[in-house]
């Protein structure tokens, strides 16, 4: 499936991975002048250990399982499936306080509340891309183009 494009509104910062994520973390913190960054990571559980470490930084991290150690300080777990609705995840950022979103860039509608809420309430968002394709795969968008290249 085709990834998230930013639209009119969007303040996202596009990073290559999940240790470049927390690095941009690490740099907001540094510049905040009062409190803990607040994130909302949903890059999802087996991700967690690249955020430990980060001084400055609280984070609500959304999975469907628990995760498995090790597990950042200030991190409150919180386990949901979606499919999300935008006023679900504007009054989750707006509960927790919320500063910023992490997300990879998954693609596809299941998840796409939380990028709405963000837009709407000005949140900006980490986005980590996705991977590089290999050398010779081919990429298509939807299923008729995947079948018609399987077909051959």
């Amino acid at each position: 499936r085709p990834g998230w494009r930013e639209g009119p509104g969007d303040a996202w910062q596009r990073v290559p991975s999940l240790p470049a994520a927390a690095a941009r973390l690490f740099e907001t913190a540094a510049q905040s002048s009062g409190g803990a960054v607040r994130v909302f990571l949903t890059t999802g559980r087996r991700s967690l250990p690249v955020f430990t470490g980060l001084a400055g930084v609280w984070l609500l991290a959304r999975s469907v399982d628990p995760p498995e150690p090790p597990v950042p300080d200030h991190v409150h777990v919180l386990l949901d499936r979606g499919p999300y609705t935008v006023a679900g995840e504007r009054a989750l950022i707006s509960e927790h306080r919320l500063d910023v979103l992490v997300t990879k860039d998954s693609g596809g509608p299941m998840t796409t509340a939380k990028l709405v809420a963000a837009r709407e309430l000005g949140l900006p968002v980490i986005m980590v891309d996705r991977p590089p394709l290999p050398a010779g795969v081919r990429l298509v968008e939807t299923a008729t183009e995947a079948a018609a290249w399987a077909q051959g």
